[in-house]
């Protein structure tokens, strides 16, 4: 740091000492009429032990989530509100357009009883449920772990597998390709049909786009919301038939237009071209 950043972080200090000193002094003047004031300590992003999230541009990661550590996130995937992704003693690896949904787990173990390195591997294109544990474990590409299952260390869920949603997966279990197992503990079930192997990729790319709507979202000033919000006020009453027979065309504001690739009607066409 030079003379001069030394000097504006000094000038720095003190305007924070002295705003410091006054709030001391009108909490003192309030009394008994004094309400704390608690500012939030939660960071999305944390470093742990000089080691940093590495997370791609175009992943969406929720203002709630708390990302910690050794962990990589993919291109297009998404970690939404309420997740917990804790890479402190080993590393988590986030593939290409995998979302993570609410309220999930997702931790590491340092060694397991051989002494292998646990890390926890999530693939591409995988779908991970809300409240879902998983731990020390490896999620391939294009697998579904149902909400609220428990993957625990070791365990393997091969390519184009499910788990079903409430699921314990025990320490070094390893579900093979094409099957769905469910339980507790975690046992085969039968077999996936080609259709639900294919909406687990689809179910991967809804994700995607809706974590694209939620970034831009978050991303929004006050200004811009206040807009959006008296926009929708303005339009919520119009009726088209008036419209036309006064011969009046109102055009929708871009800002109220929905992106097409989240529109149910949307999804059901494209269904029908790809077939």
């Amino acid at each position: 740091m030079g003379t001069l950043g030394r000097a504006i972080y000094t000038v720095g200090s003190w305007i924070r000492g002295t705003g410091q000193a006054m709030d001391r002094l009108g909490v003192t003047l309030q009394g008994s009429n004094y309400i704390p004031e608690q500012v939030s300590k939660h960071r999305t992003i944390m470093n742990v032990f000089q080691k940093e999230p590495i997370i791609s541009k175009d992943a969406f990661v929720a203002p709630s989530a708390a990302v910690m550590g050794d962990v990589l996130i993919g291109r297009g995937s998404s970690v939404w509100y309420g997740v917990v992704l804790r890479g402190d003693v080993n590393s988590i690896r986030i593939g290409s357009g995998s979302n993570i949904q609410d309220n999930t787990l997702v931790h590491v173990a340092k060694f397991n009883s051989s002494g292998k390195a646990l890390p926890t591997i999530i693939g591409d294109n995988v779908t991970i449920g809300h409240g879902a544990v998983l731990h020390a474990c490896t999620v391939e590409d294009e697998a579904f772990v149902g909400m609220g299952a428990i993957l625990l260390d070791g365990a393997v869920v091969e390519k184009n597998a499910m788990v079903g949603a409430g699921s314990l997966v025990r320490q070094g279990t390893r579900i093979p390709s094409g099957e769905v197992w469910a339980g507790n503990p975690a046992k085969f079930l039968r077999k996936l049909t080609e259709e639900e192997i294919a909406s687990i990729k689809e179910s991967a790319s809804i994700y995607t786009n809706l974590a694209q709507v939620h970034s831009t979202e978050n991303a929004k000033t006050f200004d811009e919301i206040e807009l959006e919000k008296s926009l929708r006020k303005k339009f919520e009453n119009r009726d088209e038939d008036y419209d036309s027979m006064i011969g009046v065309v109102r055009e929708i504001p871009p800002e109220l237009i929905l992106p097409q690739n989240i529109l149910p009607e949307n999804k059901s066409s494209s269904k029908a071209v790809t077939r």
